[in-house]
């Protein structure tokens, strides 16, 4: 009975999905367009459609760790190590995805052509473009991370280190000058919070990076912003902009407009994952650049 159950479960939330796929996109303008193929860029149904079929995907990688599995125990995976064979980890967030091997390319490849026999029955293929096979030395982005296997500045000490991809960081500057622009007259105290919503949402999520120094240069780069648009704005010249915004003893002021201040994500507590170092097994040669 619950299998039933399951079944017309299962057939309700394809029907959605397909009802979903040909309900058309509602364009900027207000108008509407057919959808013949694929899902729309950047919209919910891509994840929506990956996460109703991966459930195949995750069985068919996380099979092994299972009690009873070829890599469920520390011990077995060490044998697998020793015997040359390769043991693997899959990390997904919706429609993005990522395995971690500590095999050899070619294991890799291998992974590679079983997850896209495990697609191909679903009518889903990897995207040659996104698709790649990395060492961690090179490093890979995911959820606007990039990830990098690093020696530590000033020792032979190898580890992982969680960058901010710099498309998450050219993203955030496009937001910004969209909010400052120079003939903008939307009123100061709105554009003010507008910015703290926006940089403070970005830099919690990716408070865990190293980005101390990232947060630092767009605090710089979004004062610059709102300097310039407040001078353009008021028609005012450097010297009259500092004398407005800096104390008697020359300290410079925080902006403000009303109530609303422009504040500093530099100020956001940066807290690092815990390392692991040499702990992480590497038998992938390095390439020859390092």
């Amino acid at each position: 009975m619950d299998r039933v159950r399951a079944r017309v479960k299962d057939k309700r939330v394809l029907a959605l999905v397909k009802a979903f796929l040909k309900a058309g996109i509602l364009t900027e303008s207000g108008d509407r367009e057919e959808t013949w193929t694929g899902a729309p860029q950047g919209g919910i149904l891509s994840p929506l459609i990956f996460n109703v079929a991966m459930p195949v995907l995750d069985e068919h990688l996380h099979r092994p760790w299972k009690p009873g599995g070829t890599m469920a125990a520390h011990h077995q995976r060490v044998r697998r190590r020793v015997k040359g064979l390769p043991n693997w980890r899959i990390v997904r967030y919706a429609d993005d995805f990522v395995v971690l091997t500590d095999g050899t390319e070619a294991d890799a490849g291998v992974l590679r052509e079983q997850i896209s026999d495990v697609l191909a029955p679903l009518g889903l293929r990897l995207s040659p473009a996104k698709t790649r096979i990395v060492h961690m030395s090179e490093g890979f982005e995911f959820l606007g991370f990039r990830i990098q296997w690093k020696p530590k500045r000033g020792t032979d000490k190898w580890y992982v280190y969680t960058f901010i991809a710099d498309r998450a960081i050219r993203s955030l500057k496009a937001k910004i000058r969209a909010l400052t622009r120079r003939t903008s007259q939307q009123d100061l105290g709105y554009v003010l919070a507008r910015l703290n919503m926006v940089m403070h949402g970005w830099a919690r999520f990716f408070r865990h990076a190293v980005a101390k120094k990232t947060f630092s240069m767009l605090d710089y780069f979004t004062w610059r912003r709102v300097t310039r648009m407040l001078m353009q704005r008021h028609h005012w010249r450097w010297k009259e902009f500092r004398r407005r915004h800096t104390t008697p003893q020359g300290h410079w002021l925080p902006i403000a407009g009303g109530r609303t201040e422009l504040q500093r994500i530099s100020a956001i507590p940066v807290t690092r994952y815990r390392y692991r170092g040499s702990k992480i097994p590497s038998p992938w040669p390095l390439p020859e650049h390092t």
